[in-house]
């Protein structure tokens, strides 16, 4: 049997080494308050951090997209998965 996604509306961020936290979204710095993202490795090019997910802990590395989900749960997505499964909303 196949199935189709169903199209969700997900807020999402791309992580960039340039990001200020004061731009990033409330949902996003209300996680780092709470311990659920873990910021790994310091430095311009290595930068990395944890996410800890429902399925277990994820890293992210700087160009990955970090989504919030349906129920408030945030993870850690590739660019070009998410891409490919993503489109902006007008």
């Amino acid at each position: 049997m196949k199935y189709v996604k169903k199209p969700i509306v997900v807020d999402a961020i791309e992580w960039t080494p340039d990001q200020r936290s004061e731009a990033d979204p409330k949902w996003m710095t209300d996680a780092i308050d709470r311990g659920e993202v873990v910021f790994n490795e310091f430095g311009f090019t290595n930068m990395s951090m944890t996410i800890y997910t429902l399925e277990g802990p994820m890293k992210a590395s700087q160009g990955d997209y970090i989504i919030q989900g349906v129920k408030g749960e945030l993870y850690p997505c590739k660019p070009d998965i998410f891409e490919a499964t993503y489109s902006p909303v007008e």
